[in-house]
């Protein structure tokens, strides 16, 4: 396996977004040649606090976080919020084949339970960062007092698959240029300025550190069959049987999840008699359009389930 790194030269100047990475480095087990990746995250707010941990999706980064961090630490709160591999600071690997569901939750697997070794924690994920999030929940669910969704699913292969999606996945796979700072942008309920498109953009400067952002969405479920969605099948089965607080906070303007909280607050039982939170004006990347009342969302929940 190869890798790029991007420059830290890309990250300087972005708008809001001061905060210190840091890195662990992380195997591949079925790679044959060894190769160890770097991992960046960010760790704001008191060390000795519970933690928090924000899981972005696809193409989007810890960037994501930004307006949400602040709003946790004032509450109190460690926030630990990830880059996954193949995107942010962390490294990517060149070619799509590296990139495997299995392997995206392995790597955040040891970054969340070996080398951070988190307890106690909140979970938080959107988009992809609840497909490879709550695989790792299911492996260490001991680990974690609560759990946090928006705008993301757990698919098991079963479910219909759109014409909008098929097109998304074709898009990916064929176009010329994959612009990640615009993708972000068509995502959230009101076009992003343009630096902050540029900011979704730093960690890419060519397409060959793309890879990763290429694949994801075939990397989607569709089939019981698929690889992915037999692992999401016993993942689920860890999730009907988690009954620490468990709460939805899904955005009213997403075309891409509506609904997609059902089968959480119906199969989890955490879920069952929570308070659910719909975040009004809020797109796809609801932490964009409405990161300080997500995060209070948060921090609410914590409060009142502590």
């Amino acid at each position: 396996m190869k890798t790029l790194r991007t420059p830290d030269e890309r990250f300087v100047g972005l708008p809001d977004f001061a905060f210190e990475p840091r890195y662990v480095e992380v195997g591949t087990p079925d790679d044959p040649d060894g190769v160890a990746i770097r991992v960046a995250f960010l760790d704001e707010g008191p060390s000795d606090a519970a933690p928090v941990l924000l899981m972005h999706g696809e193409p989007s980064w810890s960037f994501l976080y930004r307006h949400m961090i602040p709003v946790l630490v004032e509450r109190g709160h460690r926030v630990i919020a990830p880059d996954l591999v193949g995107f942010g600071r962390s490294d990517k690997p060149t070619e799509q084949s590296d990139h495997t569901y299995a392997r995206q939750v392995e790597w955040m697997r040891q970054v969340v339970v070996e080398h951070l070794d988190l307890s106690d924690a909140t979970f938080f994920g959107q988009d992809w960062g609840g497909l490879v999030g709550l695989r790792v929940v299911a492996s260490a669910p001991e680990r974690f007092a609560r759990l946090v969704v928006g705008n993301t699913g757990l698919p098991e292969g079963t479910g219909r698959i759109s014409e909008a999606f098929l097109a998304w996945q074709k898009f990916s796979q064929e176009t010329e240029d994959f612009p990640v700072g615009a993708i972000i942008s068509g995502g959230c309920a009101n076009r992003l300025p343009p630096e902050v498109v540029a900011a979704y953009d730093a960690p890419f400067p060519d397409d060959a550190y793309k890879a990763g952002a290429r694949i994801f969405p075939t990397l989607v479920p569709t089939t019981p069959e698929d690889p992915g969605g037999v692992a999401n099948q016993a993942a689920w089965k860890v999730l009907e049987a988690f009954d620490r607080p468990v709460l939805c906070a899904f955005s009213d303007g997403d075309p891409i999840t509506r609904g997609g909280d059902r089968p959480f607050r119906e199969r989890i039982p955490g879920a069952a008699g929570q308070t659910h939170v719909t975040i009004e004006g809020g797109g796809h990347f609801l932490q964009e359009d409405k990161g300080p009342e997500l995060a209070t969302v948060i921090a609410d929940f914590v409060e009142a389930t502590t």
